[in-house]
C-alpha cells in the first residue's frame, strides 16, 4: 500500500510543478497547448489539483498531523473539484469582446 500512496505523492508533486511553471511562463505539456486559451488559469487548476494529492499521502505517512477524517475527505475533494472547474475554464475562449469584432462593429476599444 505504500508504494500506491508514494506514487500518487510524486504525482502530486508533478501537478503542482506544472502548475508553477504555467503560472510563471505560460509554458504547457504539448498534448494541453491546443486546447488551452487562459494558460494561468490552466496552471492555477494544477496546483489545486495536485496539492490534495500531496497532502493525504502527507496525513499517510503521519509527517502532518491528524486531522478528522471528515475534514480530509471533505477539504481534498473541494480542493480537487475547485482544481478541475478551474482547467475546464481554461479551456474556454475568453469572455468579452476581441479586437477583431470591435473593429468589424465599428467599435473603439481603448
Amino acid at each position: 500500500m505504500t508504494w500506491v500512496v508514494g506514487t500518487g505523492a510524486f504525482l502530486g508533486m508533478l501537478a503542482i510543478v506544472l502548475g508553477v511553471v504555467t503560472i510563471r511562463t505560460g509554458w504547457l505539456l504539448p498534448t494541453a497547448r491546443r486546447h488551452v486559451t487562459r494558460s494561468e488559469l490552466h496552471g492555477f487548476g494544477a496546483v489545486l489539483t495536485g496539492a490534495p494529492v500531496v497532502v493525504q499521502s502527507l496525513f499517510y505517512f503521519r509527517l502532518l498531523p491528524s486531522v478528522s477524517w471528515e475534514v480530509r475527505f471533505f477539504g481534498g475533494n473541494a480542493l480537487l473539484l475547485a482544481g478541475l472547474i478551474l482547467m475546464i475554464l481554461s479551456q474556454l475562449p475568453p469572455l468579452g469582446r476581441s479586437r477583431e469584432q470591435a473593429d468589424s462593429a465599428g467599435v473603439r476599444m481603448v
